[in-house]
């Protein structure tokens, strides 16, 4: 069985922060490379940051500096540290394997305004 659920998006203003968490199925988490993704009203769904099965992180560079992605292989969870958020990370984001299934998850919004 397959599931990833994320958690921990909300509102914050400019400048702000969040932890964004993913829980996923042993099945899918252990071995693979696994990515935060994020999709803004009316855009296509975009990789910001991924991390290889041993822990070596890669961002896009509208998030380099700012999102720290880690995983924890114990509890097959992925997380994503957000800092100094800006309004144009604004968007529903989700973790998936990298490269991505086809199943995702419900996502968790993340909405940065003043």
């Amino acid at each position: 069985q397959v599931q990833l659920v994320e958690s921990g998006g909300g509102l914050v203003q400019p400048g702000g922060s969040l932890r964004l968490s993913c829980a996923a199925t042993r099945n899918i988490f252990r071995l693979n490379s696994m990515g935060w993704y994020r999709q803004a009203p009316g855009k296509e769904r975009e990789l910001v940051a991924r991390i290889s099965a041993n822990s070596s992180p890669n961002y896009a560079d509208s998030v380099k500096g700012r999102f720290t992605i880690s995983r924890d292989n114990a509890e097959n969870t992925l997380y994503l540290q957000m800092n100094s958020l800006k309004p144009e990370d604004t968007a529903v984001y989700y973790c998936n394997t990298r490269p991505a299934m086809n199943y995702w998850g419900q996502g968790t919004q993340v909405t940065v305004s003043s």
